[in-house]
């Protein structure tokens, strides 16, 4: 059986745990360790089958617990060239991770840890470079892509390819607008190098989502600039005008929920 759980999704902290009933990653560490370990306990889970440590971007959000991880269940971190330097360089991360425990990885070219394949995208964003990820597990494919300016033809072919999927709706236009960010903050989210919208979101579901997407999660939400239940409802809309219907009813084409900033989600049992 494989298994999805997210411990936290947005700028306050983003970790989640994929795993099977012997093998486990670990996907970004931006939750504070201590948290991360009540979490874990919380659900009857260990770090102690981890695999290893997968790194989307060196946003302290993403990274701000990987060396304290790492280094408590010696744990190798996999993270392009550019990722690990800007590890290094990041104020935010005062345990930095081990020589012996740094893994390079390169945007598309597939490695494995464990029986997991992992294939990293690049996706586009400010930090020092950024990627998402494809995860095969015998036949099932699970996709992360999280803080995302813009969606390119490459990650559309990645949607296209996910039975699971997790994918940001940072924020919802209008409250971005009308919001107290500065000017140049807004342009930054709303930017080819920021964040993606609710409907930005719903509109890559609508182009890329195939027969075989079993389950969407909604991640990064803006705790200014957005809320659950409206980018919820918002994403659910603009798919059901498309004559697609997401959520637990009957009859739907595939479910979706909504990651929450500091709560953990529930366990979902993928296949």
């Amino acid at each position: 059986m494989l298994h999805f759980v997210s411990f936290g999704s947005g700028s306050s902290g983003n970790c989640s745990l994929l795993y099977t009933d012997t093998e486990a990653l670990v996907i970004d560490a931006g939750v504070g360790v201590r948290t991360l370990k009540k979490y874990l306990k919380s659900y009857g889970l260990s770090l102690f089958s981890a695999l290893g440590i997968i790194i989307t971007h060196d946003h302290a959000d993403h990274v701000r617990s990987v060396g304290c991880l790492s280094h408590d269940y010696n744990l190798p971190v996999y993270a392009t060239l550019g990722v690990h330097e800007g590890i290094g360089k990041n104020w935010s991360v005062r345990k930095k991770i081990a020589p012996e425990l740094k893994r390079v990885i390169m945007k598309d070219t597939p490695f494995t840890i464990g029986s997991f394949s992992i294939t990293p995208f690049g996706v586009p964003h400010d930090s020092t470079d950024c990627v998402g990820y494809e995860i095969r597990y015998e036949n099932t494919t699970f996709v992360i892509m999280t803080d995302i300016g813009h969606l390119t033809d490459d990650m559309k072919q990645y949607i296209a390819r996910a039975n699971y999927l997790v994918i940001e709706a940072d924020y919802e236009q209008q409250m971005l607008e009308a919001g107290p960010y500065p000017q140049h903050l807004k342009d930054r989210i709303a930017g080819p190098y920021g964040h993606q919208s609710n409907a930005e979101c719903a509109q890559a579901l609508v182009e890329c989502a195939t027969p075989n997407l079993h389950h969407v999660w909604l991640c990064h939400l803006s705790d200014e600039n957005n809320h659950p239940d409206l980018a919820d409802k918002q994403v659910k809309q603009i798919l059901r005008e498309h004559g697609i219907v997401a959520g637990d009813e009957p009859g739907a084409d595939f479910d979706l929920d909504v990651l929450k900033r500091k709560t953990p989600s529930e366990i979902f049992t993928l296949c």
